[in-house]
């Protein structure tokens, strides 16, 4: 039977490795729709080969050339980000949610209330909106299904447990571009140098967030919503060789590790299967080759962004959705070259401490209209922050 599916962030790596796997089998899949923003010639060429019924452009200005590039294909073009939330409400049986940013909440949102299964690749969903995006999963009967590499892993580990004997859960890290470097050479470190990534081929935002840790504290404030499991149970550690991916610690003292290559498509195969497996084309793991793992202390001194996610999983409410909004902000200003690699921290935790202070986070979020303007003001308020 022909599955119905949709990718919504096309262009970025992980929609292209969604597309990789459905390239290998191509009869089993309907592309129902596929989004993307900026990059026109991407989203074009693989509009035209896998011919969904739509494909949206998140910027309305862009129309105009992805209109141009799809002339004559059939295929209906739209823009804008109500367009976007139209393109995840069209009936699908699986689709995959991996826009950037907080762009990503309100399509993840609108494709669980048709009781389809999720994919969910975006972070910002589950950081900035977790109780809302899950507890609509629930109402709707949808299935949510983490792709990240860590929460596949922890995902797979529990797979015939019961949450209730978990003790811990250990996220990795591979300690990103700068892993090696003295603490003191930080400060002068380029967005360059800092979206080299030593294991991963990722986009640009997200291997800067990996030096700097801002993406593995929004890990870890993921693990607590999806899981439902307390602050104090989520540990991590840096592992350089990226093959473990997660660990899951049991009250009798035993320990679950997922292993494998550091190649996205494995999870995104994971969830694209579920529950079955079925066979992927992805490199094995020779051990005898490997020798040995290595793991070292993820130093919050070293890495604050570590120590605020766990204020933030504390505080609850909107502290999500307002760590979220300031981290993308210090990293807009990173890249632009305003603030320092090292500024951004100091940035967000300036920015949380100040909209706290205003009694701005204590409510807990009602609705996606309480989080966007979480999110907003956070942002109006972090582009304003001396450092």
């Amino acid at each position: 039977m022909t599955r119905r599916v949709s990718i919504l962030g096309v262009t970025g790596s992980i929609g292209q490795n969604t597309l990789d796997l459905l390239r290998r089998d191509p009869t089993a899949y309907h592309v129902v729709a596929l989004s993307g923003g900026r990059n026109i010639t991407q989203l074009a060429k693989d509009a035209l080969e896998f011919s969904p019924e739509v494909v949206v452009t998140a910027f309305d200005d862009l129309l105009p050339e992805l209109q141009a590039a799809m002339a004559g294909s059939g295929v209906a073009v739209e823009a804008g980000a109500q367009a976007i939330a139209c393109a995840a409400e069209r009936p699908a049986d699986w689709i995959m949610s991996c826009i950037v940013g907080v762009a990503g909440l309100a399509p993840s949102l609108h494709a669980v209330q048709q009781g389809t299964t999720l994919a969910l690749a975006n972070k910002e969903s589950l950081v900035a909106a977790g109780p809302i995006l899950l507890e609509e999963a629930r109402c709707h009967g949808a299935t949510i299904l983490p792709v990240d590499s860590e929460h596949s892993a922890v995902f797979q580990a529990l797979i015939g447990e019961d949450i209730a004997n978990v003790e811990r859960i250990i996220i990795t890290a591979s300690g990103g571009a700068f892993r090696d470097w003295p603490r003191a050479d930080l400060a002068k470190a380029t967005p360059a140098q800092a979206q080299t990534h030593p294991n991963w081929s990722m986009g640009q935002r997200i291997t800067i967030d990996s030096a700097s840790m801002f993406n593995k504290a929004m890990e870890l404030i993921e693990t607590k919503e999806f899981f439902g499991v307390r602050e104090g149970q989520i540990e991590t550690i840096i592992h350089p060789e990226s093959l473990i991916h997660a660990m899951v610690g049991f009250q009798d003292g035993g320990m679950m590790a997922h292993v494998g290559p550091p190649d996205m498509r494995h999870a995104i195969g994971f969830a694209l299967h579920y529950p079955v497996r079925r066979p992927l084309n992805v490199a094995r793991l020779d051990l005898t080759q490997i020798g040995h793992f290595s793991f070292y202390t993820a130093d919050e001194k070293r890495y604050p962004a570590l120590r605020l996610a766990r204020e933030v999983m504390r505080r609850g409410n909107l502290w999500g959705a307002a760590f979220n909004a300031a981290k993308e902000v210090a990293l807009d200003r990173f890249i632009g070259g305003d603030i320092g690699f090292l500024d951004m921290a100091i940035l967000v935790e300036k920015a949380l401490h100040d909209m706290d202070r205003a009694g701005l986070l204590g409510a807990e979020p009602r609705d996606l209209p309480d989080v966007l303007q979480a999110d907003q003001a956070t942002r109006e308020r972090a582009r304003t922050i001396n450092v």
